[in-house]
């Protein structure tokens, strides 16, 4: 008997394209201004052009990407602007789940928190750039997560990639390394105070640290209401 490969769902095809395309836009692969077309990216997936353009407008809708003509699609480059809000915003959220996960913490969510710090202090010790960017994502993430609001995280879903993108720029690892031990310290305390000052601290410092990578000097604070 002959047998029939199994056809792809044109939603998993979808999801695909744009999982890999988003990944490459983060990881640098595919920079500020890079076209995307259709054409190609089908040639490549070995895809339809619909899953193709259905995964470009999902990346428009992200903020990765933008039509910059009618035919040309392109890689987004950020402003000055596009940056300062999308750290106003990350700091308005993260700083306040900074004060939730140091009241609701268990002493196993925390382990796992400290689990991640170790494995971030092998790889800035390695130099290790993709594991480095891996594990702070995920530190981040479970963050929000000790936070224990599930409104909170589904608010910081919509740009949580595009900060990623933001993020990984900061190769000043060893500062990172210790900034987050800080703040690591500041919720293990149990004070929410402390651990909203030094998420605050935190996220100025990436900011600036950002701002010198894309724009080559850095300007004010994103948010001075704190």
């Amino acid at each position: 008997m002959s047998s029939t490969a199994k056809i792809e769902p044109l939603g998993a095809v979808r999801e695909r394209v744009l999982a890999t395309l988003r990944q490459e836009i983060i990881a640098g692969r595919l920079r500020p201004g890079d076209r995307l077309v259709e054409r190609e990216l089908a040639e490549r997936f070995g895809v339809s052009r619909v899953p193709v353009r259905e995964a470009i407008r999902a990346l428009v809708a992200e903020g990765f990407v933008l039509f910059e003509t009618p035919r040309r699609t392109a890689v987004r480059r950020l402003s000055p602007t596009d940056v300062k809000e999308l750290f106003e915003l990350r700091e308005a959220l993260e700083v306040y789940a900074a004060g939730l996960a140091a009241t609701r913490a268990t002493p196993q969510a925390l382990a796992e928190l400290r689990d991640l710090l170790d494995r971030a202090t092998e790889a800035t010790a390695a130099g290790d750039a993709e594991a480095i960017t891996d594990i702070n994502t995920r530190f981040h993430d479970r963050l929000l997560a000790l936070a224990d609001n599930s409104l909170l995280i589904s608010v910081m879903e919509p740009v949580a990639g595009r900060l990623r993108w933001l993020t990984r720029r900061n190769e000043e690892w060893p500062q990172l390394l210790t900034e987050h031990q800080e703040l690591y310290d500041a919720i293990a305390s149990g004070d929410p105070d402390r651990a909203r000052a030094h998420a605050l601290r935190h996220v100025q410092a990436n900011y600036r640290s950002t701002v010198r990578h894309l724009f080559g000097d850095p300007t004010e604070e994103p948010s001075s209401d704190n």
